[in-house]
């Protein structure tokens, strides 16, 4: 976890609070491509888990304002912890209406538990405290029953209604990538995804994987200098660098069909598959490439312990565990991969080794009078040899 310093807002005046420009999202992950440092985050989420509270600290955000309750109680999630911890004001339950008596871009100002716009008091919740944050989390470990019963309960559900594609493959998508019985790389953002691809540097720079990124793990790879070979998508989490850097897409639909964002390929003019699964984007990528005969998946920034799939507080959890367990062998967390991989003696190093003892031998010699003779023979073999290949 990053520890930032204590962010506030810029003050107008005398009046007290935070103040910042207000931008509007239900759905964290798409408001996080528009925030710029200073923003004050108006987001609808039930259960704020550890990747979007460091991604809002990532993304310099002076508060936070969530329609719903950031802790359910449901199970300790781990990211208002983060905020606090940061210094990120986080206004609570303010409810639904927040949305409607703000406009995004406006400039607002948080005074304690009430959030204005101008003059007018548009919202009002409970503000988080690290005491009330860490009371919460004390209550919510008594949820933790009955969110492994819900959690059972979905993977159940998801298992029946998608058994076609966990034991046939049935809709998944070609692709004009070939990745049999190579090494591929999913990248999603999520934990420490950073550190995670840059922990595995060498293994990539040594056996070359095809490279797969998802949603804004595509973005992952792009900033570490990397280029995927394929993005799958959830249209509204991708950004336009990503759909446009050269990589195969494969667009995430949803059961019923629906797509957010579809129209931005049009005019990006830009092609791509379709995978059609009730399961998350980061399922679609372990399933591509199980399907199309990688020998080896190694993912990057996704979900691993079963605190981390309840922290994610989302039914598609359950499609992540049945996906695993269908990939199975294959499946690798790039958190072992340093400890697994060494770096074997590549050719430049072997090259300058051979060198190394040549010279130090052509020195032994000449410093010999028994060697003199010998180097007297291969100096005088060595011009007839430049002679010969001159004329």
């Amino acid at each position: 976890m990053r520890i930032a310093t204590l962010r506030r807002g810029r003050r107008d005046g005398e009046l007290p609070g935070v103040i910042g420009t207000a931008r509007l999202e239900h759905r964290t992950g798409s408001l996080l491509k528009r925030l710029t440092s200073g923003d004050i985050a108006v987001i609808d989420q039930v259960d704020i888990d550890r990747a979007s509270a460091e991604a809002l600290v990532a993304a310099g955000v002076s508060a936070i304002v969530n329609a719903a309750p950031s802790i359910s109680g449901r199970y300790p999630t781990l990211g208002p912890e983060i905020l606090v911890a940061n210094g990120i004001p986080l206004l609570d339950s303010v409810g639904a209406q927040v949305f409607d008596e703000i406009r995004d871009g406006a400039k607002v100002r948080l005074d304690g538990t009430m959030l204005y716009a101008g003059d007018r008091a548009v919202a009002t919740g409970v503000r988080h405290t690290p005491d009330s944050v860490a009371d919460a989390m004390q209550a919510a470990r008594a949820g933790l029953a009955s969110q492994l019963e819900s959690f059972a309960a979905s993977t159940i559900g998801y298992m029946k209604a998608e058994r076609e594609l966990l034991l046939d493959g049935t809709g998944i998508p070609t692709l004009r990538a070939d990745l049999r019985r190579k090494h591929v790389v999913v990248v999603a953002r999520g934990y420490d995804d950073r550190a995670e691809l840059a922990a595995i540097g060498a293994y990539i720079r040594e056996y070359h994987p095809v490279l797969i990124g998802v949603n804004a793990g595509a973005d992952t790879l792009l900033e570490a200098g990397l280029t995927p070979a394929i993005v799958v998508a959830d249209l509204d989490l991708a950004s336009d660098q990503a759909l446009c850097c050269g990589a195969e897409i494969v667009v995430h639909l949803h059961p019923d069909g629906r797509v957010h964002g579809f129209e931005r390929l049009q005019d990006l003019n830009v092609d791509g598959a379709t995978f059609r699964s009730s399961g998350t984007a980061e399922d679609c990528a372990l399933l591509l490439a199980d399907s199309h005969g990688a020998a080896l998946i190694v993912t990057v920034g996704t979900y691993a312990t079963l605190t981390e799939f309840l922290d994610r507080g989302r039914e598609g959890m359950a499609s992540t565990f049945l996906t695993r367990l269908r990939v199975g062998g294959k499946l690798v967390s790039a958190r072992a991969v340093p400890a697994m991989h060494r770096t074997g003696i590549s050719g430049a190093a072997l090259l300058l080794l051979v060198l190394a003892a040549l010279v130090a031998v052509t020195v032994s010699l000449a410093a010999s009078s028994a060697g003199q003779p010998l180097l007297d023979t291969v100096a005088a073999a060595w011009h007839r040899l430049t002679g010969w290949m001159a004329a």
